[in-house]
């Protein structure tokens, strides 16, 4: 039976957090009642520290999840303890603060917790969600195998519209050869769909080759004789190509969703280690 890292050794790391963030509210709240929450208190050093030592520790799992095999732990164990434990800084942190903010590198390394903090809870659902999501759209297939589908269907179009009229090869083979896949990282990330096609001289916007599919419906309706039934095997072709254009792109852009968290997650851990290690000397230089 499959075990989520969620669940990992019956939720240890689940209940470790629960501890921690229980622990530090209940100190929180037994504080002397005439001293003012601050990050200057021995509470606030004791949660400071507690915090900034789980940054480190969560910062080093980061990197050393990727090589698991050398030393103990496995991933499921190690991802399970930097969800938890990651998330229970929320409440460590704050309650550190003593909800004192302002404009200085004290807050800034706070929200920069934050925001990795909330990267990373999207990375987890990501990595939970988009997986099986591509699996179902894809039937099993890999994307090569659909683009090999899409390869096949697109030889198969031109053949078939060699014996019609010029009207429908230029149409056909225009939308065949203007048709966009990928593009720059906001393009997978949007699902943006760049395709053209060129109709009676102009160029046309062809998004979701919903243009060329129009087109080849209005000029089904006006054929005659032999053409009608060519035609037609013509327009179901296209229809089964913009299907497999649709799940081509639905694909890519769920791979980049679920890849570009990453891009923001890394860079913005070592931006808050350095905020963090600001925040720790000033705090020692001037306080």
């Amino acid at each position: 039976m499959h075990i989520s890292f969620l669940n990992h050794a019956n939720g240890r790391y689940f209940w470790v957090a629960i501890a921690l963030v229980g622990a530090s509210i209940v100190a929180y709240l037994l504080q002397e009642p005439h001293q003012t929450p601050n990050g200057g208190t021995w509470l606030g050093y004791t949660l400071g520290t507690m915090g900034a030592l789980l940054i480190l520790w969560l910062i080093y799992l980061g990197r050393r999840k990727r090589n698991f095999a050398a030393g103990w732990g496995t991933v499921r164990g190690w991802v399970s303890a930097h969800v938890y434990l990651g998330t229970s800084l929320l409440v460590v942190a704050t309650l550190h603060t003593g909800f004192q903010f302002g404009i200085n590198v004290h807050t800034l390394a706070y929200v920069l917790m934050c925001v990795v903090i909330v990267s990373g809870l999207f990375g987890v659902w990501a990595y939970r969600t988009y997986p099986e999501a591509r699996n179902e759209l894809k039937r099993s297939q890999t994307l090569d195998d659909i683009f090999l589908q899409l390869e096949d269907i697109d030889g198969q179009l031109k053949r078939d519209v060699s014996a019609l009229a010029a009207d429908i090869r230029g149409v056909v083979s225009s939308a065949i050869d203007r048709t966009e896949i990928g593009g720059g990282m906001y393009a997978q990330l949007a699902g943006v769909d760049s395709s053209k096609v060129m109709i009676d001289g102009n160029v046309y916007p062809n998004t979701d080759q919903v243009r060329a599919v129009a087109w080849l419906v209005e000029r089904l309706s006006v054929a005659e004789g032999s053409e009608t039934g060519k035609l037609s095997a013509v327009v179901r072709s296209y229809g089964a190509r913009q299907k497999l254009l649709q799940v081509i792109r639905t694909d890519i852009r769920f791979q980049a969703l679920q890849e570009a968290w990453l891009y923001l997650h890394v860079p913005l851990s070592i931006a808050l280690l350095a905020a963090l290690l600001t925040h720790i000397v000033s705090v020692f230089i001037y306080w």
